[in-house]
């Protein structure tokens, strides 16, 4: 059995690493909204992507606590409208795929995932508006934005190609002198 002061310790110990990885989580959402909101002014090019295939490739699922501090930041931010309730799984979806290919490190093939999920992102909250305006309605509002898919499929890409590397580097550097996550 240990000692009653080893066993605080120990306790303290788990309560501050919990406090560290609370703030790095808090810190890694606050930065997709700080990207979002610097980027917000070019149509459907965003850092939002990237970011979270990066912050899945070194963390995994626990991805989805930064994405979460994201989403209820910016309905926050912005109130509540039909594009919220895409946020509650268009980012986590997001997440769940570069789960799959997480140990891969090629830029090439993020570039292509990032890619093909921003052509798909208009699909994807085509969903909710099919759901509330029915099928035809769901449709059009995806047919209707399909240039800016586009837009958001070549950004997605070039971003992806280009930051994947440093980004990846930079992270999986920092959590190493954190020493934990």
């Amino acid at each position: 059995m240990k000692s009653p002061s080893k066993q605080a310790t120990i306790t303290k110990s788990g309560v501050r690493n919990g406090l560290i990885d609370s703030a790095v989580f808090a810190l890694l959402g606050a930065l997709l909204i700080v990207v979002q909101v610097a980027l917000a002014f070019l149509p459907n090019i965003e850092l939002v992507s990237i970011l979270l295939i990066v912050y899945t490739t070194v963390f995994g699922f626990k991805a989805l606590i930064p994405t979460a501090v994201f989403v209820v930041a910016e309905w926050l931010i912005y109130g509540f409208g039909l594009w919220s309730i895409n946020y509650v799984y268009v980012w986590p979806l997001l997440v769940l795929i570069a789960f799959f290919f997480r140990k891969n490190r090629s830029p090439l093939l993020w570039a292509l995932i990032s890619g093909i999920y921003g052509l798909a992102f208009g699909a994807l909250c085509a969903i909710v508006q099919a759901c509330i305006g029915g099928v035809a309605f769901g449709v059009s509002y995806w047919i209707n934005g399909i240039p800016f898919d586009l837009l958001h499929c070549a950004g997605n890409f070039v971003t992806a190609l280009l930051l994947f590397k440093p980004l990846n580097r930079a992270l999986e550097t920092a959590v190493k002198k954190i020493g934990r996550l």
